[in-house]
């Protein structure tokens, strides 16, 4: 199936081809993407008006998060994650929990690899929870919450040392979801945000290199 218009300007917000603080120009979205202007105008105003974009001056430029904004996100994340979690420790069918730990298993041949590789494969493990909770209205807000996080300028991946703390954190949350103990994967799930978001501020403080 073709992507839109707007589909693809969000990929490329989400890919980092645009970035926080990034002009987006009608004319030159159009040319790129082989489109009349006209659905790249109504794709613009669609994410302006989801937050997406922001105004300065006459020009739209791919918003960015500020502190509190982002610790506001984090603890919707935090817990809309953890029920996603709970629930598929409950609803997850035999199979798909066998790729929940066949992604583990193989994202090990990522680590101390490409960023970005990293993250791809970060958000397909946390897609898959939201899947297996067998919730459409939560996966539906966690789609939204996703969609924010995409307006931050670089991965937690990036960090020293995050990537093999977060698949151990991975580890443990499909361990608790293999022994469908909802309790358990709330938990894990929720301590392993809450660490994301810890790597965040320091990474934005200056205190942990990226690479």
């Amino acid at each position: 199936m073709q992507k839109d218009a707007y589909t693809l300007i969000l990929d490329s917000i989400e890919a980092g081809i645009h970035k926080p603080g990034d002009r987006l120009v009608e004319s030159e979205l159009a040319e790129r993407l082989g489109v009349s202007r006209t659905p790249v105008r109504e794709a613009l105003q669609r994410l302006e008006t989801q937050g997406m974009l922001t105004r300065d001056g006459r020009s739209l430029i791919v918003a960015s998060l500020d502190h509190n904004q982002l610790a506001e996100l984090y603890v919707v994340r935090t817990e809309l994650e953890g029920l996603a979690a709970r629930l598929a420790a409950r609803h997850a069918s035999d199979e798909e929990i066998r790729v929940l730990r066949d992604m583990v298993e193989e994202d090990r041949a990522l680590l101390g690899g490409d960023p970005r590789a990293l993250s791809r494969a970060n958000k397909r493990f946390h897609r898959l929870i939201h899947l297996a909770s067998h919730n459409r209205f939560l996966v539906q807000q966690l789609d939204l919450v996703h969609r924010s996080m995409a307006l931050m300028a670089t991965t937690t991946f990036a960090a020293a040392g995050r990537d093999e703390v977060a698949l151990a954190e991975h580890d443990r949350i499909v361990h608790a979801i293999e022994a469908h103990d909802g309790e358990a994967a709330y938990l894990a799930l929720k301590s392993h945000i809450s660490k994301a978001f810890e790597t965040r501020l320091r990474v934005d403080s200056g205190e942990l290199k990226t690479r």
